[in-house]
């Protein structure tokens, strides 16, 4: 079976190349390693070196220098939309402490479907309407080993005192970078479970 075992992201996908498409859910599309069959029969291993997010136009390449394009699948959603920002900005902060991924957008945010959290966003007086589309939620912001980056990282790391230089991408001394713990409050998220 044809391996593929990197990935070339939307902007740089030569159509000529293309020799198939495979549509996978969201959950589908962050993946290591699984047999997959694309939309006009093309059967291929992907083989990545680490679970990596495939978005809506990448494609992965396989063995032969041929390209197949990834697309993403309607999905059963809920839209989230407020009569005023400050209401949708207060639910999204909700949606946030729970964890769950959530697709953000200039008027709405979508989640999966979860009826448990359509009634918390509807009790916060916002709507919560069932949709079916592509789910893009937000790649998390301190999570840089689960996915590519299209610009380049220039860590300079002393972990003696956690000193940090980072160049080029916009933090502003954010001592608690990329070092797996969160400086809010687990134990009052709400959720109904306790977590240290």
């Amino acid at each position: 079976m044809l391996r593929a075992t990197s990935i070339v992201r939307k902007p740089a996908v030569r159509p000529e190349r293309v020799a198939d498409t495979v549509t996978l859910d969201h959950e589908g599309r962050l993946r290591r390693r699984i047999a997959l069959t694309g939309d006009g029969g093309l059967e291929f291993l992907l083989d990545l070196d680490r679970a990596t997010l495939l978005d809506d136009g990448d494609a992965v390449k396989l063995e032969d220098g041929r390209l197949v394009a990834v697309r993403a699948a309607p999905e059963r959603l809920i839209e989230i939309r407020a009569e005023n920002p400050l209401r949708l900005l207060r639910v999204a902060w909700h949606i946030g402490n729970r964890h769950t991924p959530a697709e953000i957008t200039a008027d709405a945010i979508y989640i999966a479907e979860d009826h448990v959290l359509a009634e918390m966003v509807r009790g916060q007086g916002c709507s919560a309407t069932p949709v079916t589309r592509p789910f893009r939620p937000e790649r998390g912001a301190y999570d840089h080993g689960a996915h590519d980056h299209a610009h380049g990282h220039d860590h300079g790391h002393t972990h003696g005192g956690h000193a940090h230089a980072h160049q080029g991408h916009g933090h502003h001394g954010h001592e608690h970078h990329a070092h797996g713990h969160h400086t809010h409050d687990h134990g009052a998220c709400g959720c109904g479970h306790h977590h240290e």
